[in-house]
């Protein structure tokens, strides 16, 4: 069990810096002046290797937490809501990794209607996220 554990928060923390990264780039390319096609040629090939490479280590993640979940029988019992709260927060994750595919394929098609601002806020969730699902593994409040 202690190597799946140790595998599963390797691909969490992997998970999480691409989609702490990803949205960083969408702030570059709100950024971009018009008319600089090859910056924003680059940023968004970036964005799509990313996108798809943070994507190849979500799937681990959650298939590790998973076997964790229902092969170890981790969080299963009386006293254990904290696991309920955390995989509330897992599906907000995937929400969230879903999304920025989808504003992905806004900023390529030039539709996005967002500004930089509002994706340095966006940007934000990730790191919320993850400290919420840390404190909830960690200290098992309820």
């Amino acid at each position: 069990m202690l190597w799946v554990k140790a595998f599963h928060i390797v691909f969490i923390a992997s998970w999480f810096a691409g989609l702490f990264y990803l949205p960083r780039i969408f702030v570059n390319l709100a950024m971009v002046t018009p008319g600089s096609v090859a910056e924003r040629q680059r940023l968004l090939l970036m964005a799509r290797k990313l996108l798809r490479f943070t994507t190849l280590l979500a799937v681990p993640a959650i298939a590790l937490g998973l076997w964790l979940w229902l092969g170890y029988g981790i969080g299963q019992g009386p006293g254990n809501g904290w696991l309920h709260a955390k995989l509330a927060l897992v599906v907000l994750t995937v929400a969230y990794h879903a999304y920025c595919a989808r504003l992905l394929r806004q900023l390529q098609a030039g539709s996005s209607r967002h500004g930089h601002t509002w994706f340095r806020w966006f940007n934000e969730i990730p790191v919320l996220l993850l400290v919420a699902v840390v404190v909830l593994v960690v200290v098992k409040p309820f």
